[in-house]
């Protein structure tokens, strides 16, 4: 049986399955969500659940755990997490 990939979420700190997470990507100056698995570069991640989503926003988690300072792009990646999980 396979071990399951385990990954520390960045808002709550709690390690879990990476299936049950939301991945955000920075390749090539582009931020992707749950990119495939061919798309390369440094990651973050954020359980699935608003109250994580609204930390991770809160504490800027994004910004600083990808080292990435294009605003207009992190608040529509923001925005696109918040409408999803509204759901």
């Amino acid at each position: 049986m396979k071990n399951p990939i385990i990954r520390k979420c960045r808002s709550c700190n709690e390690s879990k399955d990476r299936a049950l997470m939301i991945k955000i990507t920075l390749n090539n100056n582009n931020l992707y969500i749950n990119p495939d698995s061919k798309t390369f570069g440094r990651s973050v991640y954020v359980c699935k659940n608003i109250e994580c989503i609204k930390t991770l926003i809160k504490k800027k988690g994004i910004k600083k755990g990808l080292k990435f300072n294009d605003d207009n792009k992190i608040k529509e990646i923001e925005k696109i997490l918040l409408s999803c999980e509204a759901e």
